[in-house]
């Protein structure tokens, strides 16, 4: 079914206003992914208005496709089942150590992919699952690595914190807190001296926000005119700590002073894109900027945190229930006629045949060779010897 030009232009309202809006605003046709009409632009009214800060805020109108709408979609339900079953290895002990879940933050790795380019930079904190896999990494990789596994994408040794993927401009996965900082605004420096016109997403949560490493970065991004974003992804809690108790100033994005900032609705995909592609922008011509992304984790901080303590049951429902990513994507797609229950009922399903295909792969992948504890550690060549705890009796040399 063709779309006139008229309908095209509609500005679609956000999902609160979706009762008051008229059927000339709907579009009258299933989704279909062979439809010459997938590639169909819609302009959609973000769920909030950005707040700036020594910067004028973008629009809240954002160009999509009905196409890039059922791939957030995908993307995000993707993330949700592989964290979801990565919450069962981790009771089942076959993921051990520290494991952060994702489940609730999904539209701001989403949204902010598809507003950049895998030539671009990303590093982050250890809540880095779907980060890696919205950079191209496989289930199979993130699952193998949860489980220490030899295939996974940093061999078995990095585990849940420490994700990798320097092909595809990922670089980690780090598990000090506000540490990923520096080197974010260390890769931009790289990306300002090559001239290659791309920039670095130094992420990072509301509990790191109050690190000196971060000012002191921070500042250094200013003096030179970084093309350095700092993405703070407030989901309320450092741990368990509530941020109004932990900072004096929660107003995250006009914490740089100097730095201009962006506070942006972080369970919108749609927001994170658009907010995304405008701090791209303003950093390759003025230098650094920070983006807020107001978002929320629903596991606690981390598997031995039951996330319960801190904050009630009911908020966390009622944040599941008003302002879920997945959820809102869903609402639109179906709303406007784009897709069917049913379809993204299957979609669901076949998601987690590929979560389960993985887990399976995974299992029956070998642990790493104990030759292994020695790679990646010194450089190669020098000769190195390890000894015994008092150094008197060398038991190897590195190649």
């Amino acid at each position: 079914m063709a779309i006139s030009t008229s309908l095209r232009s509609n500005l679609i309202k956000p999902l609160t206003a979706l009762a008051a809006s008229s059927s000339t605003h709907r579009l009258r046709r299933p989704f279909s992914s062979s439809s010459a009409d997938d590639t169909t632009v819609l302009t959609i009214e973000t769920s909030l208005p950005f707040i700036g800060h020594k910067c004028e805020p973008p629009s809240r109108n954002v160009e999509t496709t009905p196409r890039e709408l059922l791939g957030f979609f995908r993307d995000m339900a993707l993330m949700r089942r592989m964290e979801i079953a990565s919450d069962s290895l981790y009771k089942a002990k076959l993921i051990r150590g520290f494991c952060h879940l994702y489940d609730g933050q999904e539209a701001v790795a989403v949204g902010m992919e598809a507003a950049i380019t895998r030539k671009d930079c990303i590093i982050t904190a250890y809540r880095d699952h779907c980060i890696y896999l919205g950079r191209g990494g496989t289930l199979f990789e993130c699952f193998s690595e949860l489980m220490g596994r030899r295939t996974g994408c940093s061999k078995g040794k990095g585990g849940s914190m420490h994700f990798y993927k320097k092909e595809n401009g990922f670089y980690g996965g780090h598990g000090i807190v506000g540490a990923q900082i520096p080197l974010g605004c260390g890769l931009a420096f790289a990306q300002k001296y090559s001239k290659d016109e791309t920039v670095t997403f130094a992420m990072y949560g509301d509990g790191a926000a109050n690190q000196g490493q971060l000012f002191e970065a921070l500042n250094m991004a200013a003096l030179w005119d970084l093309p350095a974003i700092l993405v703070c992804e407030n989901n309320h809690y450092g741990m368990g700590t509530a941020e109004w108790r932990a900072a004096k100033n929660p107003a995250y994005y006009k914490r740089g002073d100097y730095v201009p900032g962006l506070k942006v609705d972080g369970m919108d995909a749609l927001a994170v894109k658009q907010a995304c592609r405008f701090a791209k922008e303003h950093a390759l011509k003025n230098g650094p900027i920070i983006l807020e992304m107001d978002t929320y984790r629903y596991h606690g901080h981390s598997m031995s945190d039951p996330g319960s303590t801190y904050r009630t049951r009911d908020e966390i429902s009622g944040v599941r229930q008003e302002r879920d990513p997945v959820e809102r994507i869903r609402k639109l797609i179906l709303s406007h006629e784009l897709s069917t229950e049913s379809e993204l009922k299957s979609i669901e399903k076949e998601l987690r045949g590929q979560v389960d295909d993985a887990i399976a792969k995974a299992k029956e992948s070998s642990m790493p060779d104990p030759s292994e504890l020695f790679t990646n550690v010194y450089v190669k060549g020098y000769g190195i010897e390890v000894g015994g705890a008092d150094r008197k009796e060398v038991r190897g040399v590195l190649p």
